[in-house]
């Protein structure tokens, strides 16, 4: 999570204590940024419901990649009802702690987000998140979900490179075929990103902070691939 949508999650979580705040975070191009909610539950301590005038504005202000609120006096670990209304919302919710000033975020777990225009929360929804989600969709295969820890890139790590036998892919030759997988490097020391071609010259990719997109594969992306990969359905 961005550091000032922290900071701004926590200064208001600090701010409606003892009562639950909660708020919405809101993608605008590349820029995220938290909005305030009013709580209208009957019983603000202990629970919340955001305010539908708020949700709307939120709505018109951008696309909503996350829904926030805090638990007082009490740790992130998420009530059961948290993790139901998570997986309606099929939006990441977090969760803060006041005054601990712990943060986690949660998950939907039911079915497969849908592949464009979902959020980016690495490790769950993420570069690696669509290839597998369109090979389990598209293909009926499962790749393995590989422990990837945030900016990964930056402390010498080559994952994908290390991982692509392992997942069932072997480099390819020629043009590229539906439902190879492009290794980039993009901003980084080290091969950091990936998509799937999905053909007419087009890619299927979620960068990171950024909303889960297609565009078409030539020029900048092209410059940047290190290998491209295919599966290897008798390996």
């Amino acid at each position: 999570m961005r550091k000032h949508i922290a900071s701004a999650i926590m200064a208001h979580a600090k701010a409606a204590y003892p009562q639950e705040c909660c708020g919405l975070v809101v993608q605008n191009g590349r820029r995220q940024r938290y909005l305030r909610c009013r709580n209208t539950a009957l019983e603000p301590n202990e629970q919340f419901s955001l305010h539908p005038e708020d949700f709307a504005a939120a709505e018109d202000a951008g696309t909503i990649v996350a829904i926030v609120h805090s638990h007082p006096d009490a740790t992130t670990q998420p009530s059961q009802l948290d993790l139901a209304q998570c997986d309606v919302s099929q939006l990441p919710w977090v969760i803060v702690s006041w005054p601990e000033g712990d943060i986690r975020t949660i998950t939907p777990i039911v079915g497969v987000k849908p592949l464009l225009g979902r959020p980016f929360v690495h490790g769950v929804w993420d570069c690696y998140a669509i290839v597998r989600d369109w090979y389990q969709l598209e293909r009926g295969v499962t790749l393995p979900n590989f422990t990837r820890e945030d900016g990964w890139w930056n402390r010498g790590e080559n994952l994908y490179m290390q991982h692509y036998a392992e997942a069932g892919f072997v480099p390819a030759n020629g043009d590229p075929q539906i439902g190879d997988v492009i290794i980039m490097q993009v901003r980084a020391d080290e091969p950091n990103h990936a998509g799937v071609y999905i053909g007419d010259g087009v890619m299927l990719h979620h960068m990171y902070g950024q909303l889960s997109t297609r565009v078409p594969y030539g020029g900048y992306w092209q410059d940047r691939t290190i290998i491209t990969l295919r599966f290897n359905a008798s390996g």
